[in-house]
């Protein structure tokens, strides 16, 4: 299993150069069955990274640009009616894929942004009552760009935000990524080059192994420790949720098993931590004015005592 996780990490890589972080992240949602939230200013590759990523497993690969305008039967379809054959027809909407693209999530209305919310949870769509299941795997990708914050979008919501299984803030590539990459890009598209290296097979198998990775009695309390001290905390208003706990041991489990390991250990759990946590905090008005909620999380991390011996006994 490791040998095909090393081919597709190195198919997405042709494309994303000093990307590896990102791409476990993904891996790790992927293989526990979770979406993924990016953020950075445009031009850093979050579309090609959507991209790259379906076509390294195989998937069918499907982009919505979100506007104001965009309308929740534009997501999950619409029942029509055919003149040809007088009857209504099923008009599936760009969820029925394995990757989709949410591309600047937050410009859509609260009212679209909800649509996604069942397909999120349930790996299903309703229209006009009736229920049809997405094919697996199936994560969203979505996008917001921390620049534009305030005219024209849209917050997400707390109910929202929780169901994104991470959030990775994207930054720029150091200098020398960058140079690689327009010398690799000036002349050829190396994305023709990407290749499928897994089927939804490999995916459920791989999947149901890291399930089975072991999470001890002391790292459940670690975890449960850090989530609880979220919700202690004077200047958060909106702690993380026992989703969040649960997203959290998974998480971690994921981490362990591409290391390796058939056990979780508390540098697992801290390495993870932010991606998974930070973004499900709501802190005070208050606190907003000199603090982020990516800052208040890191300081509660830090805080906590660490199993000074943890493993899989």
């Amino acid at each position: 299993m490791l040998t095909k996780l090393k081919q597709l990490k190195d198919e997405v890589s042709k494309i994303l150069i000093g990307r590896e972080t990102e791409i476990d992240l993904l891996i790790i949602s992927l293989l526990q069955g979770g979406h993924v939230l990016l953020e950075s200013v445009p031009g850093t590759g979050k579309t090609l990274l959507g991209k790259t990523f379906a076509k390294s497993i195989n998937g069918v690969f499907k982009r919505i640009q979100f506007t104001p305008d965009v309308l929740p039967s534009d997501v999950s379809g619409i029942q029509y009616f055919n003149p040809k054959t007088k009857d209504f027809e099923l008009r599936p909407g760009p969820v029925m894929t394995n990757i989709l693209l949410a591309d600047e999530i937050n410009r859509a209305t609260p009212r679209t942004q909800s649509s996604l919310l069942e397909v999120m949870e349930e790996k299903q769509v309703t229209i006009d009552g009736e229920t049809i299941k997405i094919p697996y795997p199936f994560m969203v990708i979505a996008t917001q760009n921390p620049v534009e914050t305030q005219q024209g979008t849209f917050h997400l919501p707390a109910a929202q935000l929780d169901r994104f299984f991470m959030k990775l803030n994207v930054q720029y590539p150091s200098y020398e990524e960058e140079l690689e990459m327009i010398r690799r890009f000036r002349e050829t598209d190396p994305y023709n080059e990407v290749e499928a290296v897994l089927t939804p097979e490999d995916i459920l198998s791989m999947s149901n192994a890291v399930r089975k990775i072991i999470v001890n009695e002391d790292i459940e309390k670690y975890i449960l420790a850090i989530v609880r001290h979220t919700r202690d905390h004077a200047d958060i208003e909106l702690g993380a949720s026992p989703r969040a706990a649960l997203a959290l041991i998974r998480a971690s489990q994921g981490a362990a098993f591409l290391k390796g390991r058939d056990y979780v250990i508390p540098d697992d759990v801290m390495n993870i931590a932010q991606a998974v946590l930070a973004h499900r905090l709501h802190i005070t008005i208050e606190a907003s004015l000199t603090q982020t909620a990516d800052v208040i999380f890191s300081e509660i991390l830090q805080s906590v005592e660490v199993p000074v011996e943890a493993n899989a006994t």
